[in-house]
């Protein structure tokens, strides 16, 4: 060969990929690249649609290597040790020997599948990628790739591709199986003698066979017992022209979907045609406002429509032939439409959507009962719908070949060539210029070019996070096993060879104030497909509006059973259910194996389960919100740097608190939720124990807000109040500090001055009871009822008060702030309210209700936070050490201040962030814990730590002498704790603290 000339390589396909006949180019181009004076060779190969003798006679020669080749064309992927990657001779007399190039860059053409993030071929992408930091000799010279899926004319349309081909494929697969299919129940149809695409040698023999059928219909008819026999098609693409040119070879008659019910039902309609149902999105998509419906709209809020396919068209066709079809239903009826459809194909005569052909083979797509892809060999395979009460309903035949466009290898490989030979010309003359000729060709060479010399191009950065995290398996499975094994992923393999992604689910339960930063850290990732579940449709469909791979369902959280069938259908569970029910949903996950995750404590009914969870296999994580959550992570973090420099942890303080900004106005409270308040309340009644002074101090159940630190200094900038959280004691263990030498452990939560006291008050009167339950005929009535509860007092008695009632319960010196502040609640009548507040009380509860729940509704509402006003969460650290060498002691501290914005709370970001990371990190199996747990180990809180950083939720850590820090949050803890309270004997722990502690324990033990 003349190495003056560019050489050109056709290489082989994957040899995996057995049915893969096609080829980018055939003998006719070749023959003309060579007569243009380019190089080609051909890599031999038996398989191929072209014998060797013809790309010979072209002029080409047939090799055994790609290492002479400058380009480098193929149809899918080669095997990842076939790509050259290193540099070529420039050839002589082009533009770039004449500048003095030895070597240059080769291109790869093909279709890469990894422009969408596909994170199987990431390790393809990578051969062509430098990693970020690592130094690569020769980086100019790593090869272009260029993927023909982003080859575009000048309207932005694709130029390249089998769409086409797969339709008319698709077609015919689906009839042949659907034959099958009928002949199975009985009932012998023309459709019998389908022509299969892989067995006729040109597209107009397979025409001239599929005519021949269509002439039996038009002379014979379709068997009476199937009815008028239609074709359901959706899709407007490439691929449905496809199959309406293949359909056309058929007695075709077009129906209109509004006509279908009439034309089955009619006993005249005639048997002697098949008639076509083509189902446009307007034909089927309802919009919930009830606008018609709009294609730009429903892209943007795919959630406003239900679908109504599985009610208008399934009931009534035979064949199904899907691509593309957005949604086949909306995931809100407890019912499967698929089951619905069914049951209502019954009414028809026939065995009508018994068969469906996915051409588009999206796996858990839009049709979300697709679990599989099929080959060739074994083309179809049987699905059973979930049942109905007292309903049989019959199999379903799904057609999924996933490899259609192969079937026509000569057909598909000319009509290939037509497309890229004139992008093929246009990069040779690049090869001998050293740069482009100009003109729309090169512009859209450039659009579809990957990567060249080791960087990705502009348009295609986003695909630098799905790099990241592959060569970041590679350094871990390098450490973990010493050589570069790939970490094993949820993936599958098609008949093609390739790696397929299966979609991991993950349902969420809850759709509250915390839900949006956990959905929009999960929904991130393209291969998860999140399923969000709440008793809210306005909640719902604000979370489901960004990401299309979110579903939602609503049920209410009592109706048990369809909760029950979505926790079985999910890899991982997510509940932001308030804590009563982790329990049950945790009991329903240890029966079908799941992992679960929750921000909220580990309950005495959770812990219980945890013995059967390590022997389910399955991960039960829990505390991983802020409080507890964060406060554990950064807590270990620090504590753990600190003992490994040998140092020894005197002290550790911790608090944490959410709380309105100070730009927020004054309430009675200084407190606004934007969260459920019943947690704040419940908290405000449990026990609390902690570690100060070297003593064990012990708080009383219901007493946490009389034994108030009235000044905790954890910021310069804000005065706050702690409460003890709690039982610290418990945490002594899993946070390595039960040293005699630690003399102070406290983990407490923040609040403004003056929360504790008027809360106080507020149970004092009755508020927080959660045992009795009263009526409220009106607001006014709910101080009065609850007064009564507290004295004993009842049945008509509760209508006059003693009149020395609030004094009985509440000391003197509260309750002038405490008629202040029931004024401004609305709950007692204004007369000089010291705070000014009009906002209207909610509707009255509907039914008897507990007064806690009754005061948490009435705070949601009153203390909501206004449209402009933030939040702001407070966590800090203080850490006490001394040098066991020196004696020095230094004070650490680490805080992290976090503000809300107007996309989301503060306290919803780090609440729901945390959740999100640990639930991912829990589906991709990185977390090797069982049982119930809490995020106090290592390979836990270090991953959910690096994916906070990624957020931008960072603690800063300060570190000082002892002797140059004015006061400690330890000191102002010892000066203001007057209580002389400690606890001598073991037996003195009380029932919950002997869980925890058992709990807290057992998680230490773990790995």
């Amino acid at each position: 060969m003349d190495s003056s000339q560019s050489f050109l390589h056709c290489r082989r396909e994957d040899p995996k990929r057995i049915w893969e006949r096609r080829a980018p180019l055939t003998p006719k181009g070749v023959k003309e690249l060579v007569e243009g004076g380019v190089n080609v060779e051909i890599e031999h190969c038996d398989r191929r649609v072209f014998k060797d003798e013809e790309y010979i006679a072209a002029g080409a020669s047939i090799a055994h290597t790609l290492s002479n080749s400058h380009i480098i064309l193929g149809i899918k992927e080669p095997p990842l040790a076939e790509i050259l990657t290193s540099g070529i001779t420039a050839p002589l007399n082009s533009a770039w020997a004449n500048r003095g190039y030895v070597k240059i860059p080769r291109t790869h053409l093909m279709f890469s599948h990894t422009v969408k993030g596909q994170a199987y071929n990431m390790p393809l992408l990578a051969k062509f990628v430098v990693q970020k930091g690592r130094r690569t000799p020769n980086a100019g010279l790593i090869p272009r790739i260029v993927d023909y899926e982003m080859l575009t004319d000048e309207s932005g349309k694709r130029t390249v591709g089998f769409g086409w081909f797969a339709g008319v494929a698709g077609v015919l697969e689906s009839l042949s199986s659907m034959a099958q299919s009928h002949l199975e129940n009985g009932i012998a149809t023309p459709f019998l003698s389908t022509p299969r695409p892989h067995t006729h040698p040109t597209l107009q023999s397979i025409r001239q066979a599929l005519r021949t059928i269509g002439d039996r219909i038009a002379q014979g008819g379709i068997p009476p017992a199937l009815g008028p026999f239609v074709v359901g098609l959706t899709g407007n693409g490439n691929v449905a022209h496809g199959c309406l040119d293949i359909l056309q070879e058929l007695p075709i008659e077009k129906v209109e979907i509004k006509d279908l019910h009439t034309l089955v039902k009619n006993p005249d309609t005639p048997l002697n045609k098949i008639y076509l149902a083509h189902a446009k999105p307007q034909d089927y998509f309802i919009r919930r406002d009830g606008q018609p419906y709009d294609r730009a709209h429903y892209y943007a809020y795919p959630q406003s429509y239900r679908s109504t396919f599985h009610e208008k068209v399934c009931c009534l066709i035979f064949p199904f032939l899907l691509f593309p079809f957005p949604l086949f239903y909306t995931f809100h009826s407890a019912a499967h439409p698929l089951s619905l459809a069914l049951d209502r194909a019954r009414a028809f005569k026939g065995f009508r959507f018994r068969n469906i052909g996915d051409i588009s083979c999206d796996i858990e797509g839009g049709l979300q009962f697709l679990t599989k892809s099929t080959t060739l060999t074994a083309p179809s395979y049987k699905i059973t719908p979930p049942p109905l009460p007292g309903v049989s309903l019959p199999e379903v035949q799904m057609m999924a070949v996933d490899i259609l466009p192969a079937t026509l290898p000569l057909d598909a490989s000319v009509s290939f060539e037509r497309a890229v030979l004139p992008f093929v010309w246009r990069i040779v003359a690049g090869y001998m210029r050293a740069e482009g000729v100009g003109g729309f060709l090169d512009e859209a060479l450039e659009h579809a070019t990957i990567a060249r010399r080791g960087e990705l191009m502009e348009g295609y950065r986003s695909l630098e996070y799905g790099l990241a995290n592959f060569w970041k398996r590679e350094e871990r499975s390098f450490r973990e096993n010493g050589r570069g094994k790939p970490v094993p992923e949820n993936r599958t393999q098609d008949s093609r060879g390739e790696r397929r992604e299966k979609k991991k689910k993950v349902l969420m339960l809850g759709s509250g104030m915390v839900a949006r930063p956990a959905v929009e850290v999960i929904a991130r990732r393209g291969d998860v497909q999140l399923v969000v579940v709440s008793n809210s449709l306005v909640e719902l469909e604000k979370l489901s509006k960004e990401f299309l791979n979110i579903q939602y369902r609503v049920v209410d959280v009592d109706d048990w059973e369809p909760m029950e069938a979505l926790i079985g259908e999910s890899d991982v569970v997510v509940s932001l259910l308030p804590v009563p029910f982790h329990a049950r949903v945790a009991r329903k996950c240890l029966q079908d194996r799941k992992h679960l995750v929750t921000a909220s404590y580990v309950t005495p009914e959770m812990f219980a389960l945890h013995d059967k969870a390590v022997a389910a296999n399955v991960l039960f994580l829990n505390e991983i919100g802020l409080d507890p959550g964060i406060d554990h992570l950064t807590a270990l973090d620090l504590i753990s740097r600190l003992q490994s420099d040998g140092q020894i942890i005197q002290s550790f303080t911790s608090f944490c608190g959410g709380l309105p900004a100070p730009d927020v106005e004054h309430t009675p409270l200084r407190y606004k939720f934007s969260w459920n308040p019943r947690g704040v309340l419940q908290a405000a009644l449990a026990s609390a124990k902690f570690w100060l002074k070297g003593e064990n101090h012990t708080i009383p159940d219901g007493d946490v807000l009389k034994n108030v630190f009235p000044d905790v200094p954890v910021t310069d900038e804000i005065k706050l109040e702690g409460l003890a959280n709690r039982s610290s004691i418990a945490y002594r263990e899993a946070y390595r500090l039960f040293s005699t030498q630690n003399r102070t452990f406290v983990r407490g939560t923040l609040r403004y001055p003056g929360f504790s006291s008027l809360m106080d008050s507020f149970r004092s009167l009755g508020f927080l009871n959660a045992q009795d339950q009263i009526y409220l005929p009106n607001w006014h009535s709910f101080v009065r009822l609850c007064i009564a509860q507290q004295l004993g007092i009842k049945g008509e008695a509760t209508a006059t008060l003693p009149p020395d009632a609030i004094t009985r319960l509440v000391p003197s010196e509260n309750i002038q702030d405490l008629h202040s502040a029931l004024e401004w609640l609305g709950l007692v009548p204004t007369l000089h309210a010291a705070y000014t507040y009009t906002k209207p009380l909610p509707p009255l509860p509907s039914g008897a209700m507990a007064p806690i729940n009754i005061f948490a509704y009435l705070l949601a509402h009153q203390l909501a936070y206004k449209p402009h006003e933030r939040d702001m969460v407070v966590l800090s650290h203080e850490i006490i050490t001394r040098d066991p060498h020196t004696a020095q002691e230094r004070v650490y501290t680490s805080s992290l201040i976090e503000y809300g914005t107007d996309r989301s709370s503060a306290m919803a970001r780090t609440v729901g962030i945390p959740v999100g990371i640990a639930a991912l990190l829990v589906l991709d199996g990185k977390i090797e814990l069982r049982g119930v747990a809490r995020p106090l180990h290592e390979s836990v809180y270090m991953p959910v730590l690096s994916g906070l950083e990624e957020f931008g939720l960072n603690m800063k850590e300060t570190v000082r002498s002892l002797g140059k820090v004015k006061r400690t949050v330890e000191s102002a803890l010892k000066e203001s704790w007057k209580r002389e309270v400690k606890d001598v004997l073991e037996e003195s722990v009380s029932g919950s603290e002997k869980w925890i502690k058992q709990d807290v324990q057992k998680d230490v033990q773990i790995l």
